[in-house]
């Protein structure tokens, strides 16, 4: 049983290293979107990539991170945001994880596991040969040398793909014609992070990590980041003025409130200190405080979308939906309809509980999922609005829409077959409802297979 323990802590650490945070979750905001769009876009085509192909992703959480994790999307962690004070820093994460992409390290990760499979392997079959002929503890001793080699192949085969998506990011940075000093900048940080903690600089610490040592990417990167033409080039102040807003911003939806208000204090009469106090105040159910924030703002950008927007959110989650319409109108065409403010507009248009209302937020709801299909609170207002006017079957469609997102594969392949027996046969709807009803059968026989139950997918 010792021997079989220490092969299953093996393959539980190589699990966790290519597993994405699955249970964390995803932040969705507008504005946080069109600014992590605006400036990767640069990059991704210095990758050559189609920008409207690679998603940047947000995910909660604080602590300092960024990966990819299979197809061509980057995951950001919001203290990676936190923690950053340049957009330009935070574009130097972006190119290296670009690398990544292209790359495929994601899919070569395999080869790396195959190869520390073969070790762990003979080691095992050599251990159980001395166990057999009595030598447990040279049994064990085996072992635990071909679980060393195994685990020792696999970090150095990812601090060799760390180190050429360093190279990748470094040129995708130059072809865009955007400064390292970012990228250095962040890595500087990474490393007094490890050094206050306490962690080794030395070569053997060096060895046991999957990344290479902050140091030595910083002396590796700065002569090739300095002799580039864009080393000097200053950041554009207009992204800069953005990222300022989109830090204060998350900071006051993921913080504590008395934290936002401690780093954005009331004297500090700036947008970005306005926008953190707004969420903080309005946590806190400082409705009056907030509403003051978010009317300073619109009196500075009377057509900022995103002012408007959170007015209107401020509105809508005090309970008083109907004065939050005014904003969230001019908020979602002052956006071009941009799919999550119109969703808080029809969220908002179904809270008035005015059936006057349901046809717009239909139409304003159908409109968002038709460019975003990949939003569940959308789906979920829509099938309300559905229900509210009896249309069942699309009611049934739109939770299974939902559903399929929010993983509940079981409820999703029910909703649809339950919206495909009363939707016109032949129909999109009813069409679209057949693809998520075996959609969704295919990923509960997924699961079930990672479980071992190869008939669990047959009970449902």
């Amino acid at each position: 049983m010792r021997l079989l323990s220490h092969v299953l802590a093996f393959i539980a650490m190589a699990v966790l290293l290519v597993q994405p945070a699955a249970a964390q979750s995803v932040l969705r905001d507008a504005e946080t979107e069109a600014f992590l769009n605006d400036i990767s876009n640069p990059l991704v085509e210095a990758a050559g990539l189609a920008p409207g192909n690679v998603e940047i992703v947000l995910i909660n959480d604080p602590s300092i991170n960024a990966f990819v994790a299979g197809g061509q999307a980057v995951y950001i962690h919001s203290g990676l945001i936190d923690a950053a004070d340049t957009a330009n820093e935070v574009q130097g994460v972006i190119a290296h994880e670009l690398g990544h992409i292209t790359g495929g390290h994601i899919v070569r990760i395999g080869e790396g596991y195959r190869k520390a499979q073969g070790f762990s392997l003979l080691s095992m079959i050599a251990g159980i040969g001395a166990a057999l002929a009595g030598a447990g503890d040279a049994a064990m001793g085996l072992m635990m040398a071909g679980q060393s080699a195994a685990l020792s192949s696999i970090l150095a085969f990812t601090r060799t793909q760390e180190a050429s998506a360093d190279a990748a990011g470094a040129e995708y940075l130059s072809k865009a014609g955007i400064s390292g000093r970012g990228s250095l900048t962040f890595f500087g940080k990474l490393l007094n992070q490890e050094v206050r903690r306490g962690y080794s600089q030395d070569e053997e610490a060096g060895f046991w990590r999957t990344h290479p040592l902050s140091g030595d990417r910083i002396n590796s990167l700065r002569d090739t980041y300095e002799k580039d033409p864009a080393w000097d080039r200053p950041s554009d102040p207009a992204i800069e003025a953005r990222f300022q807003r989109i830090k204060a911003k998350l900071a006051g939806y993921v913080d504590k409130p008395e934290n936002t208000l401690r780093d954005y204090p009331e004297e500090d009469q700036s947008t970005p200190a306005l926008v953190a106090r707004a969420y903080a105040y309005h946590k806190q159910a400082k409705m009056d405080l907030a509403l003051e924030a978010a009317d300073t703002l619109i009196e500075r950008a009377p057509s900022d979308p995103y002012f408007l927007e959170l007015k209107g959110q401020v509105l809508l989650e005090s309970g008083r939906p109907g004065e939050a319409l005014d904003p969230l109108r001019k908020a979602t065409q002052y956006s071009r309809s941009q799919p999550l403010i119109a969703s808080l507009l029809g969220h908002a248009l179904i809270a008035t509980e005015d059936k006057d209302n349901y046809e717009e937020a239909e139409r304003v709801l159908r409109a968002a999922v038709a460019r975003d299909r990949y939003n569940p609170f959308a789906w979920y207002q829509l099938g309300v609005v559905y229900a509210a006017r009896g249309d069942i079957p699309r009611a049934r469609l739109a939770s299974a829409e939902q559903q399929v997102m929010n993983r509940q594969y079981a409820l999703a392949m029910r909703s649809a077959q339950a919206a495909e027996a009363g939707l016109p046969v032949g129909s999109p709807d009813w069409l679209r409802a057949q693809d998520i009803g075996m959609q969704a059968r295919a990923l509960i026989e997924q699961e079930c297979e990672a479980r071992g139950d190869r008939s669990c997918g047959r009970r449902r």
